[in-house]
């Protein structure tokens, strides 16, 4: 009759079992793609700039002391680091889950039964020593261990676990692109702050020469060759460049700021050369292959990593419709007096028992969470190849961004000269009356604004060579 019961049991069980795995609730999966073209261009570039470190790609001193600054103080940098640090207790928690679980207690107590209860009427008439009845009140004296333990039947914990890893190791990535953004943007504010410095000093030399140019008219005027309206047009130039000089200071002020932000710091002076700006050449880049940038870039390995775990979270959350198999076990002693308690085997208690547990009838928790690890699987997949696309697109758009300024720089260098050579003849032209005032006027704001053109597309080709250098994933090795 008992191990009938054993057999009834067991085959409820394995029922149970089977109903739970054949109701698994429907699910669209898709594979990932990384497929990526062959090139960026015709052009076949085996090896890629980013294998090369930044403190050999960016030659300025001043620059690499400030990135050096930035990768020891930056907030935002050390917040990714202590993400590092949560990511690597949760696997510490997770490889805990797949141990038992042990925990000692000590205890005492007071109970008194009721007498007209079946423990108070048995106790009634006990007695604990010759003549002496158990008391109405009945100390309780107790220590032990317990353990605690789940058989990982289905791999739901070594699945939570090895997702623990990844999301770990995924936030490493995560910090080598916090690394990379960082060191671009550094590069980019300082390129920012030579440009303006340099613009600044041309506005200034500007605002000497149409000084030059508003005392000629003074002269042309007092000599009656030009009109108040020609002084008064002079003189409104030289004011509207002097209002520029404090734009352009204003600039470089939050510029600067904007660095010792990134540095972690409060403001104060950025040590840089500001003679030299106009003479950089910006260095040869190769893109090398598009397979690279898998390798290479740290938000495109970050999403890989993403998207492991993300497969993982499916596989724990699908064992949640399987049994588990829990095991407990007690071990310890228990007395009604101090003096009986260590007494053995009188006082020793124990107890080992397993149970084998899992949905049945309500499960639509379950199956929410089922669902909802397998869209979060979907969205890593998307993810992991938009990031991928982003990448590739970066890189393509800043190898043609570099190509098309060279030319831009060229054609702007050949403007620059000829309207530099224009004022003098204009002026020549002006003093023998073979010009009027507003041509001399017209030829110097034109090459002002040709020669801030030219410093702002020196700074674009500069900052195209940093971003190229970011999209290819330099920087973080």
């Amino acid at each position: 009759m008992f191990k009938n019961n054993i057999y009834k049991c067991l085959g409820l069980v394995l029922i149970s079992t089977a109903y739970t795995a054949c109701k698994l609730p429907e699910v669209a999966q898709r594979a990932e793609n990384k497929n990526v073209p062959a090139a960026f261009s015709s052009a076949q570039d085996t090896i890629s700039t980013a294998s090369i470190q930044w403190r050999k790609f960016f030659t300025d001193p001043n620059l690499v002391n400030l990135i050096d600054t930035a990768l020891k103080n930056n907030q935002e940098l050390n917040i990714t680091l202590q993400d590092i640090e949560i990511a690597k207790n949760e696997i510490k928690a997770k490889k805990g889950e797949l141990l038992p679980s042990v925990t000692y207690g000590v205890g005492a107590g007071l109970e008194k039964v009721g007498r007209y209860t079946s423990s108070g009427a048995g106790d009634a008439s006990t007695e604990i020593t010759p003549g002496k009845e158990v008391p109405e009140v009945l100390p309780d004296y107790r220590f032990g261990l317990q353990a605690n333990w789940e058989a990982d039947i289905w791999h739901k914990l070594r699945n939570a676990k090895k997702g623990a890893v990844s999301h770990y190791l995924a936030t490493v990535e995560g910090k080598n692109f916090v690394v990379t953004n960082l060191i671009a943007e550094v590069a980019n504010s300082y390129y920012e702050l030579l440009a303006e410095d340099n613009q600044l000093d041309i506005v200034k030399k500007n605002i000497a020469l149409q000084t030059n140019a508003l005392e000629l008219m003074k002269i042309q005027k007092q000599a009656t060759r030009v009109t108040e309206l020609a002084v008064r047009k002079f003189e409104a130039e030289v004011l509207n460049s002097k209002s520029l000089e404090f734009d352009i200071q204003q600039n470089i002020t939050e510029t600067e700021n904007k660095i010792n932000f990134l540095l972690g710091r409060f403001p104060q002076p950025i040590v840089r050369d500001k003679s030299s700006f106009t003479d950089l050449v910006p260095p040869t880049v190769q893109a090398g292959l598009p397979s690279q940038l898998l390798a290479n870039r740290p938000d495109i390995k970050q999403a890989e990593l993403e998207l492991a775990a993300a497969k993982l979270d499916v596989k724990v959350a699908k064992a949640q419709f399987y049994p588990s198999l829990g095991i407990s076990a007690t071990i310890g002693y228990q007395a009604f007096n101090p003096s009986y308690l260590l007494r053995t085997p009188e006082s020793l208690i124990y107890s080992l028992a397993g149970d084998l547990a899992g949905p049945l009838i309500n499960r639509n928790a379950i199956k929410a969470a089922y669902l909802t690890a397998n869209a979060k699987q979907l969205q890593a997949v998307y993810d992991y190849e938009k990031t991928i696309l982003n990448g590739y697109i970066e890189v393509a758009n800043q190898m043609s961004k570099i190509s098309n300024l060279q030319k831009s720089y060229d054609l702007k260098s050949k403007q620059v000269t000829a309207l530099t050579q224009s004022i003098d003849i204009s002026n020549d032209l002006f003093k023998s009356a073979r010009a009027d005032y507003f041509e001399v006027l017209m030829t110097q704001r034109d090459a002002l604004q040709s020669k801030l053109e030219l410093i702002e597309t020196k700074k674009q080709q500069l900052n195209a060579v940093v971003d190229i250098y970011h999209a290819l994933g330099g920087g973080w090795n």
